[in-house]
Order: structure tokens, then sequence, then C-alpha cells
């Protein structure tokens, strides 16, 4: 009997929808690792395309009821187009819904992304300030190539926050739906941990740096004033010599 027949295949696709709503949109799922999120990414996909395919059935299924009421009375085809209209719209929602979620995914997967590039970008940054602390831990010269250091420091440390302040929203955004909470608050906690560090220790390596350059500055003015004092005396002795002065007519401290 054809109307066995169809009512057969409606209720195999009707049962595949409810599976497919079990399996993808009506579970719980936690995403606590990066993998067990990537997995489910590319599960919703393969049951978004899986969908898609079924576009073929349903159409076949909606001919054939088509054709068979516009043959049948319309005694024996009313209850079989009530049941093909559930099935579309049926379909259509679980399509409309696994686009949607595989959509949200997709996006939660790349903020994920982007969160871990924004927070390598910094964490590089990071390590050119520890290098710079270090080379400028012992540093020795004059004024003019510490000065040198501490430019290069102050250069370094004018960084601009809008990838510290990408990292916090984006790291609310996942948090805020419960996604990888656990794993990014570790990460957070650490990298604001270690930025907090290094920043303390380079405002406190800035002056440092500074109070050695006043001390070589004084040092350097102290010289030069020494070396002008004893430019004096070479002149005074170069002139006592050329006169042939002896050293018991000149000043005690030429002597």
């Amino acid at each position: 009997d054809k109307t066995v027949s169809l009512r057969k295949d409606l209720s195999e696709m009707h049962e595949w929808i409810t599976q497919a709503e079990e399996e993808y949109l009506e579970r719980d799922f936690e995403y606590k690792t990066p993998d067990e999120l990537q997995k489910a990414v590319e599960e919703l996909k393969r049951a978004k395309e899986e969908a898609m395919q079924k576009e073929v059935k349903v159409k076949l299924i909606t001919d054939s009821v088509n054709n068979f009421i516009a043959k049948a009375p319309p005694a024996a085809h009313e209850a079989l187009k009530k049941e093909l209209d559930v099935l579309i719209t049926s379909y259509q929602r679980l399509c409309s819904r696994l686009n949607g979620k595989c959509k949200t995914l997709e996006e939660v997967w790349a903020c994920w992304r982007e969160l871990l590039s924004y927070l390598d970008a910094e964490n590089k940054w990071l390590n050119e300030i520890e290098l710079k602390l270090k080379a400028t831990e012992n540093i020795q010269g004059g004024a003019e190539e510490i000065s040198e250091s501490l430019d290069s420091l102050e250069r370094l440390m004018r960084h601009p926050e809008d990838n510290r302040n990408q990292i916090r929203e984006l790291a609310q955004t996942l948090t805020d739906g419960g996604i990888l909470d656990e794993l990014i608050s570790e990460k957070l906690q650490k990298f604001n941990t270690r930025w907090e560090d290094l920043q303390q220790e380079a405002v406190r390596r800035q002056k440092s740096l500074e109070q050695s350059i006043q001390s070589a500055q004084e040092t350097d003015k102290t010289l030069r004033l020494i070396q002008e004092s004893l430019a004096v005396i070479d002149k005074q002795l170069t002139a006592y010599i050329a006169d042939r002065v002896d050293a018991a007519q000149v000043p005690q401290e030429s002597q």
C-alpha cells in the first residue's frame, strides 16, 4: 500500500531528525580543553553537512506525498499532508539550529585562537623586557652610555595597552560562556603575574639608571675640574721650565 510506504519514509525521517537533535542540540556540552572544543566544532560541521545532504531525501518524500495526494481522494491525504508539513518544519528547524550552533562554536574557536595569538605577542614583548633588564643589570660606563640604555628601556616600556585589553575582553567572553574557563584563568593569572612583576622591576631599574646617570655626571664633572686644574698647573710649570725658574723659587703647590 502506497500510504504505508509513505508513512514509513516520513517516520524514518522523523526518527533521524529526533536523533540528530538529541545528539547535537539537546545534550549539555562542556568544553574544558581545546581538544574538546575543536572536536565539538568538527562534529557539528559533519552534522550540519549530513543534515544538508538529507535535503534530497526530504524533497523526494515531499514529491512522493504530493504526487500521491494529487491522485488520492481528500479523505485519504489530509493526515498525510499534515505529517509532511510537520516533517518539513522539523527538518528546517533542525538545519537552522545546527547552522546557528555550528557558527557559534566556530566563533568560539576563533576567539580562543585569537586569545592565544594575543598572549603569544605579549609574552614575546615581556621576553624582550627580561632581556633588556638583564642587559642593564650591571651596566658600566659613563653618563652618556647609561643614558642610552635608559632611553632604550623606556622606549620598550612605551608599549600600547591594546593587546592586554583584547586579552581581557576575549577571556571574559569565553569564560562567561563557561568555555575553557579553568585553562583561561590559569593562563591569565600566569600572564598578569609576569606582566606586573616585570613592570615593577622595570620601574625600579629606570630609577636605578637615573641615579647612575646622576652619579656618573657628578664624577664626570669632578674629573673635568681636576683636568682643568691640572692643565693650569701644567701650563704654569711649563712656563717655569721655559724661564729656567728654580723649584725653590715657585709657590709650594707648584713644587
